[in-house]
């Protein structure tokens, strides 16, 4: 009779780690930034359909990276669960830090069970109020880890070299303008030499304070972006949101 195969509990979560570590690695960063109207999220994703960035309730956002089928399942429980609550006693019972929460057990219970992978993901949950200085962002980890964000936050791809860029250019209270020109030239920082992301590859969106509508969320399509970034090629017309105008012919 064979002898089972044995590995010790912390030799267990750290090759758990690892391997979560290493698939959220291979994805591309995603950036939030509070400014001095909301909080700005910016990712780097081609995709028109597979968003990084989605809203979940009036004053909240999700944003991860990762493993895009693992986070996607858990955006969906975050809206059902939001829209549980809300129904069920009021709207504004519904908070970041409830979501959270109930994310953070979820995470945890899977990393710490033995009969499923961990999950390949982290997770940003944002919240908006009146005041900016009761702006919050939570960054969980694959392991059900919660940490609360100020200012800034970056997860995925080479989130330290975006963080150092940050560190250095971030200001407090900027404009949407100015913070997602920053947002956007921290993502194209690397340590060799800095690269221009196309508009079209830009995923933004922001939980905006100013909005009448008690939804808070919305997204800046590249003809948008094309005027906050001072242009950065051509934005085709399949890109521009419906309602926005046609590009002006400069004078000849």
């Amino acid at each position: 009779m064979s002898m089972p195969f044995y590995v010790s509990p912390e030799q267990l979560m750290k090759d758990r780690a690892d391997f979560a570590r290493k698939g959220i690695a291979r994805g591309r960063s995603v950036v939030a930034v509070q400014y001095a109207d909301g909080i700005l999220f910016v990712s780097e994703n081609p995709s028109q359909a597979l968003h990084k960035v989605s809203e979940i309730y009036d004053r909240i956002a999700f944003a991860a990276v990762g493993r895009y089928n693992e986070f996607e399942n858990l955006r969906i429980a975050g809206v059902r669960l939001a829209d549980m609550r809300g129904y069920a006693y009021d709207r504004r019972d519904v908070t970041g830090r409830a979501l959270a929460n109930a994310y953070a057990q979820t995470l945890g219970t899977i990393f710490s069970s033995g009969g499923e992978k961990p999950y390949e993901v982290e997770i940003f949950v944002a919240e908006i109020c009146d005041d900016p200085a009761d702006d919050q962002i939570f960054r969980l980890t694959y392991d059900g880890q919660v940490a609360d964000e100020h200012g800034y936050a970056v997860m995925g791809g080479a989130a330290d070299v975006v963080a150092g860029y940050l560190r250095e250019h971030y200001r407090s209270g900027a404009t949407l303008e100015e913070a997602l020109k920053t947002a956007v030239a921290a993502l194209g920082h690397t340590d060799t030499e800095d690269r221009v992301i196309p508009v079209g590859d830009l995923e933004v969106a922001v939980l905006d304070r100013t909005r009448s509508q008690p939804r808070k969320f919305r997204r800046l399509v590249p003809a948008r972006l094309e005027g906050l970034l001072g242009g950065r090629g051509e934005t085709s017309p399949s890109q521009m949101h419906p309602d926005a105008d046609p590009p002006v012919a400069p004078p000849s």
